[in-house]
């Protein structure tokens, strides 16, 4: 009887035992499911934030705010050489350990991680340790998951996640997060013709104005909050003569003076760059077409009355003979006035900005004519 007893508890142990582990089995299951709907939802993300318009900083620091939510990972950072030195991209960790973590590719426990480019986990067994490359921040992260970045097998940086808890990433599925480390590679490699864009933005020596290429990064934030906007392109088509007949220095006087001009009358909003030679170029952010038109032809008018003197130091003499037969040479104010030719188009949200402001300029090159033209 009593025999008989044992046999069917162990029975039910043995029962309830296989059925724990059958659960266990579903959860972890379902937990890599639902790690792996997460990634596809992180993804689509990613793609989002790299259809915005913002900078190669705000981007990322969007694409590892996204990493941080979606994952409940406590601290994120990437950190990516830029031909010079290690620089820490985007993270959430106090600056105050940034020195730290921009550093370990120059820490032994990450050498073979390196080497190998495959992922190293590393965490403390108690409250108590702290983690090999920990300095200053004792208590801070307690486990990490370091992800090396390569582009082309060229290795450019780091991804490392730590967690505030001993073992916190031991079932965390490190498949899912290395589709995420390829992915952030891929966003980098997108960002890099931005990153070249905006670097090479410069300000005009004698227009003050910024070059071209702000309004295809910086400028693009600001365009973009609206649905349609006017883009104008004006040309001041005696610039070159003033140059040869009277001076260059003149015509640098005259970009300075229309440049100047043109500013001090625009809205903050609207962007006003100069675009090449004596082409500049202003988005109407939200504007229509009608509007600037008007708004133009008072300015055109303004321009074109403009008297701007000759450089001082190009000052011509015209030689006179009194009644006493004494030659003196009396100088000659030299003014000059801009003649201008402009084109107007409508930019539409999404379409490409470099090519509309193309097909503007091409159109204001087909003629001198001192005109304004909607196209």
């Amino acid at each position: 009887m009593v025999l008989g007893i044992i046999i069917l508890l162990v029975t039910i142990v043995m029962i309830l035992m296989i059925y724990n582990y059958s659960v266990h089995k579903k959860i972890d299951t379902f937990s890599n499911l639902n790690q792996r709907v997460t990634s596809l939802n992180v993804l689509q993300e990613f793609m989002n934030t790299l259809g915005e318009s913002s900078t190669i900083k705000e981007k990322l620091e969007s694409i590892n705010d996204i990493l941080i939510n979606k994952y409940s990972i406590k601290y994120s950072t990437i950190v990516v050489f830029d031909g010079a030195e290690y620089v820490i991209k985007a993270s959430n960790v106090d600056q105050k350990h940034w020195d730290t973590l921009k550093n370990l590719q120059n820490d032994p426990v990450f050498g073979d991680s390196i080497k190998t480019a495959t992922p190293k986990y590393v965490t403390v067994e108690n409250e108590n340790e702290k983690l090999p490359y920990q300095k200053m921040e004792f208590g801070r992260a307690k486990c990490a998951i370091f992800f090396p970045l390569y582009v082309d097998n060229v290795y450019i940086g780091y991804w490392i996640i730590e967690g505030s808890m001993p073992h916190e990433f031991d079932k965390i599925d490190t498949t899912i997060l290395e589709v995420v480390r390829n992915n952030i590679v891929t966003i980098l490699k997108t960002v890099e013709n931005q990153s070249t864009l905006e670097n090479i933005v410069r300000s005009d020596v004698y227009s003050g104005l910024k070059s071209e290429e702000f309004l295809y990064s910086e400028g693009k934030k600001i365009i973009d909050k609206y649905t349609t906007s006017a883009i104008c392109i004006f040309k001041i088509t005696n610039l070159p003569n003033i140059n040869t007949e009277i001076s260059r220095k003149t015509g640098d006087s005259v970009i300075t003076k229309v440049s100047e001009f043109v500013k001090n009358n625009l809205a903050k909003e609207y962007l006003f760059v100069r675009y090449m030679g004596p082409k500049f170029a202003i988005v109407f952010s939200g504007a229509d077409v009608s509007g600037v038109n008007n708004f133009m032809q008072g300015m055109k008018k303004q321009i074109e009355d403009m008297q701007i003197q000759a450089a001082e130091d190009y000052v011509i003499s015209d030689e006179k003979i009194d009644e006493n037969g004494q030659v003196s040479n009396e100088e000659v104010e030299v003014v000059v006035s801009p003649k201008i030719r402009i084109a107007i188009s409508t930019y539409y949200k999404g379409t490409s900005l470099d090519g509309a402001l193309k097909k503007v300029e091409e159109y204001i090159d087909l003629s001198d004519e001192n005109t304004i033209s909607t196209l």
